[in-house]
């Protein structure tokens, strides 16, 4: 892994190409209203055994890293939408979508949107699991 001098954001690969944020996570959801801070919340402490895991500011969103970034969390206007990615489809009513990756082109990226605390269902954290599994071979 290689750390960016400027940010301290981990990347799989040296040089990695990114705009550094200076912003913190406070700063990212400055403004948001308490119901999608309080489910952050909800989705830091669901993760909060998984190791390696390493939690890092973007510069409108919250990255999820083990071995390359696994989820990207973004508190929107009313929501908190979680992204994460996998090597195939998923279907469930729990997401809000799911569909081929733009950026990667061989992974499928998958969104939930929590409209705040005690949203996120077991069923929603076994589906963040194979994100964080995916990216973690």
């Amino acid at each position: 892994m290689w750390t960016c001098h400027k940010c301290q954001r981990p990347f799989r690969r040296p040089q990695q190409q990114h705009i550094c944020s200076e912003k913190t996570i406070d700063e990212i959801f400055a403004g948001k209203p308490d119901n999608v801070i309080l489910a952050f919340d909800d989705v830091l402490l669901a993760t909060a055994d998984w190791e390696p895991n390493l939690i890092t500011p973007a510069r409108r969103a919250i990255m999820f890293t083990n071995k390359r970034a696994w989820m990207v969390v973004r508190p929107m206007a009313k929501v908190l939408e979680l992204s994460f990615f996998t090597g195939n489809v998923i279907h469930s009513p729990v997401l809000h979508r799911s569909a081929p990756d733009t950026m990667g082109k061989t992974k499928y990226r998958h969104s939930i949107r929590l409209g705040g605390p005690g949203e996120l269902s077991t069923e929603a954290i076994d589906l963040m699991r194979k994100g964080y599994n995916y990216s973690n071979r």
